[in-house]
């Protein structure tokens, strides 16, 4: 039997790049001498975090058009036409029997070229909004997979599977971990924890809304882990030093979020895709502050799908400095809304996402 052969592309944020991981990793467990090829984009974070899972990658010269008039976008074209010709390319070489496209700016002219080529296409649609790349690429993709009900305004509703958002393994079984992780962060188990999370890089507004408010949490019977981000942290340690609250915790980075997410009654977060689904698996009450700065503004969007269910409380962004670190407080002191947020949110998870997107993969291509 001939071995099987497939491309994942996409990428350019964590958002794209890990669940495409999953996938790949779901596919492997099913079918070991499955051989898969990763397609990113040139300069971006793919590039890195793909090898360092063990797979192979081949990089795009295609980018993003810029919001503001940016001399980088006069060459958009350009690398778009080059894209399209070094994605037939690898397809002419590598002979796929099925590509898979996880958002980013790879996955278009990559599935383009594939569905020129007449080879079968899956696309797998993180956010609530769809983007503009997804939508076109829908009309010749055989499956969409998606993660949020509704996604019929955006594509053929025969080609939808709802299969929720691949996450992380190590998250799918924290109920033994609390007093481990408490131990870790060396936390009072007599406290309520709040949980600050702003991606690896930080999240500019929820980190001056925490430090401008610092003294709030004084008094508080609650204790603090706050991810700020590498980008923040050297201003974000000193101002809290000054400070001298001394029940917050900082860190540019926390290497153990299964232990994190453990240990926390409450969850501030921004409200990408993948955070989502993680939220939603690990059982947490959050309070989400929507990014502003992202297309389509898809943030709101994934954040009001779970408001809609009573499974979260949202804050936008502009609101956030005045609005955040009170109400985040006064809900750690409301146990049954605590409750009902976590029990809402349980309901939406989809812990077998990465496998259920795999299976539709191999039974795509023995169609």
């Amino acid at each position: 039997m001939q071995k099987i052969k497939i491309i994942v592309s996409g990428g350019g944020t964590g958002g794209h790049i890990y669940p495409a991981i999953s996938i790949a990793n779901a596919l492997k467990a099913k079918q070991d001498d499955i051989e898969i090829l990763f397609v990113g984009a040139e300069g971006k974070m793919e590039m890195e975090k793909v090898p360092a899972a063990g797979y192979k990658i081949v990089g795009l010269p295609i980018r993003g058009l810029q919001r503001n008039f940016n001399k980088e976008n006069l060459k958009f074209f350009s690398r778009l036409f080059k894209s399209l010709r070094k994605a037939k390319k690898i397809i002419k070489e590598f002979k796929p029997n099925a590509v898979v496209g996880v958002g980013g700016y790879a996955s278009g002219p990559l599935l383009h070229a594939a569905n020129k080529m007449g080879i079968p296409s899956l696309i797998q649609e993180q956010n609530s909004y769809a983007g503009i790349t997804n939508k076109l690429l829908a009309k010749k993709a055989n499956k969409i997979c998606v993660a949020y009900s509704g996604m019929e305004r955006f594509f053929p509703a025969d080609k939808i599977l709802f299969t929720g958002n691949p996450v992380r393994k190590d998250l799918a079984k924290l109920d033994n971990l609390k007093s481990e992780a408490q131990q870790f962060f060396n936390l009072d188990p007599n406290k309520k924890t709040l949980l600050v999370i702003g991606g690896s890089l930080g999240a500019r507004t929820i980190n001056h809304s925490i430090i401008e408010n610092i003294e709030a949490f004084r008094n508080e019977p609650v204790q603090v882990i706050w991810q700020c981000g590498k980008f923040y942290h050297q201003e974000m340690k000193e101002k809290l030093a000054k400070a001298n609250v001394d029940n917050i915790q900082i860190f540019d980075f926390v290497s153990r979020m299964d232990l994190a997410y453990a240990c926390a009654d409450l969850v501030i977060s921004r409200a990408g895709a993948g955070t989502i689904s993680e939220l939603c698996l690990v059982k947490k009450a959050c309070i989400l502050v929507p990014s502003p700065n992202v297309s389509e503004d898809h943030q709101t969007k994934n954040a009001m799908a779970l408001v809609d269910q009573d499974a979260a409380l949202m804050i936008p962004d502009i609101e956030s400095k005045k609005r955040l670190v009170d109400e985040s407080l006064l809900l750690l002191h409301d146990e049954s809304k605590l409750v009902k947020l976590r029990e809402n949110i349980a309901l939406l998870a989809k812990p077998n996402a990465a496998d259920e997107i795999a299976e539709e993969i191999l039974k795509m291509i023995k169609q």
